[in-house]
């Protein structure tokens, strides 16, 4: 931290950090460095994040970029594939402040790979313009990367610097006098508090909202449900990315390795030169984006699922093709470049080295979240986010390639930096907080213009009969429902069938207020169907296709076109005195 340090004789201020991704992680070592009484709270172990799974890098342009690139290529590259949704001077944050971080993970102990001149090894990834992707051990990036923070955690909770608790399920947030003051958490089957002077939700995506997702078991959309509940506005929720190269597993494969969770395939490999190809052998990137295979991921994901579609097999897979690098590069390349994968590959009963793999795209991560500035405040007092939880505008409409890890560094610094200097959220100038404070249910407000006409949501579809209801709640069915009706793939009537679902299960589970329960499980589920009908109600106001968002039934009249770059950002009523 180079300001916003505790000065000597005062009190030290306590932050709760709640996650142990790369935001919770840093924010914790930073807070506690400077002199702050940090709490960290994690539902699992602190391995347990999208973090750790992380394959690809982080990006960055360094003091020494490789040849031609620049802080403001990053941001070019950032805006564009945003869609333009971006909030640019939050891109121009992260890329600008991105090598500070880059310094500070390398000061806690994580190494990046170097070249063989002993210089960071840059790669490329799709919609870069240039190497600037940093990686520790080839593709175990987010492994090496949360290792290395989490050793360090432990060396400032031996030396009583850091408060770390383990399988704790934040279930509320405890407010006073209109501001956040504190978590309650489930720990070995008991209801506990701890008071704070801010709380920053470090807690991650959703990916376990879809049949198909690379996120661990935890990401059930613990934080934006805290947050929503305690009244900060959310935002661009209808943005969720998928990853379009997972591994599918089938026949011999599922048995090989015991389960159906798709292995993520690198955004990296298609960097380094694999192609995709149908189940006949044809290429066929080239014939939906100029960029192939290199396309923003948005678009190689819709696009594998526009053709599956085309080709009668919508639920099917395409394959991966990575022996073209091997035959470039010379036999071994891949275990050398990509061990991780090879390993997991070879498990499943596949060796890539020498054949194609079946992929298709899988939930990834969530563009939209708890609305902050550009210092992690969000609409409500002592209430801080970071990481993929929050929605800082940097990822617009689709997230770039390996700036997941980087907004979390940078953003998660950020909040550090206000919560020292004791500006702790509550709409501070700046914040782009559209927050409704209309009762009840879900609250829109527009940047600009009116409000969509909602009995437009049938445009389509004006006659279409009433979907059957569907049985009782399960995560399994849910999943079933978000892949099918608001996925890769949306159409009106598909969401409005997901909506009158979702509401038909707030029978079984309720969504807006914390369950009654010191079941983990119980307050998971409340959380994911909370989160899926925001994601619905977002993706039906938002009628035109943006970036990972695609409306097949989507108009882009020339009226529209004014309306294109609007946020909808939803907020519930609630009192916070004293509830």
């Amino acid at each position: 931290m180079t300001s916003g340090s505790l000065a000597e004789g005062h009190q030290p201020k306590r932050l709760i950090v709640v996650g142990s991704g790369i935001a919770g992680l840093y924010s914790a070592l930073l807070a506690a460095e400077a002199g702050a009484e940090v709490v960290l709270l994690t539902k699992g172990a602190l391995a347990d994040s999208n973090t750790y799974l992380a394959q690809g890098g982080i990006s960055a342009v360094l003091d020494e970029p490789a040849p031609g690139d620049t802080v403001a290529a990053h941001i070019a590259d950032t805006l564009n594939a945003g869609a333009g949704h971006c909030d640019e001077e939050a891109v121009r944050v992260l890329c600008t402040e991105a090598r500070m971080d880059i310094a500070g993970l390398e000061r806690f102990g994580v190494r990046f790979d170097l070249d063989d001149d002993g210089d960071p090894s840059l790669g490329l990834e799709a919609a870069h313009s240039a190497p600037r992707i940093l990686h520790a051990g080839g593709d175990a990036t987010g492994a090496r990367v949360a290792a290395a923070l989490i050793k360090t955690v432990l060396d400032f909770q031996a030396a009583g610097k850091i408060q770390v608790i383990g399988h704790a399920q934040v279930t509320s947030l405890s407010r006073s006098d209109g501001r956040v003051v504190g978590v309650n958490f489930l720990h070995d089957g008991r209801e506990l508090g701890y008071y704070a002077d801010a709380v920053l939700l470090a807690t991650g995506g959703a990916g376990q909202l879809f049949a198909q997702t690379t996120n661990p078991a935890v990401a059930t959309a613990d934080g934006l449900a805290l947050a929503w509940r305690a009244g900060a506005a959310v935002a661009d929720l209808e943005f969720f990315q998928f990853h379009p190269t997972c591994m599918v597993r089938t026949g011999d494969a599922l048995e090989a390795e015991g389960n159906t969770d798709p292995l993520l395939i690198s955004e990296a490999v298609r960097g380094e030169g694999a192609i995709l190809v149908d189940a006949t052998g044809r290429r066929f990137m080239a014939d939906y984006h100029p960029d192939g295979e290199l396309a923003p991921r948005d678009v190689v994901s819709r696009s594998i699922a526009l053709h599956l579609a085309a080709l009668g097999d919508p639920n099917g897979h395409v394959f991966l093709d990575a022996t073209v690098i091997e035959e470039q590069h010379g036999k071994g390349f891949l275990e050398r470049r990509f061990p991780t994968i090879s390993e997991r590959t070879r498990q499943a009963g596949f060796d890539w080295s020498r054949a194609p793999v079946p992929v298709a795209p899988a939930a990834h991560y969530w563009m939209g979240g708890v609305v902050t500035d550009l210092y992690g405040r969000t609409s409500v007092p002592g209430l801080l986010a970071a990481g993929e939880v929050a929605c800082t505008g940097v990822q617009g409409a689709n997230r770039l390639a390996s700036n997941s890890l980087l907004e979390g560094l940078v953003f998660g610094r950020r909040a550090v930096s206000a919560f020292l200097a004791g500006d702790r959220g509550g709409s501070p100038n700046g914040v782009p907080l559209r927050a409704n404070s209309a009762a009840g249910g879900l609250a829109f407000t527009h940047a600009a213009g009116t409000p969509p006409d909602d009995d437009r949501s049938g445009l389509f579809n004006e006659t279409a009969p009433a979907t059957a209801l569907p049985g009782g709640f399960s995560r399994e069915a849910l999943r079933r429902l978000m892949t099918a009706k608001a996925g890769v793939l949306r159409t009106g009537q598909l969401l409005e069938e997901a909506a009158e679902a979702l509401g038909y299960w707030e029978g079984d589970v309720l969504p807006l207020s914390a369950p009654d329960s010191v079941d983990v499980r119980v307050h998971e589920d409340s959380n994911l169907l909370l989160a899926a009908q925001l994601l619905v109600r977002a993706a039906r106001e938002r009628r035109d296709s943006l970036g990972a968002h695609y409306r097949s039934d989507g108009v882009r009249e020339p009226a529209a076109v004014d309306d294109f770059d609007k946020r909808y950002t939803m907020s519930r009523k609630a009192s916070l005195v004293n509830d």
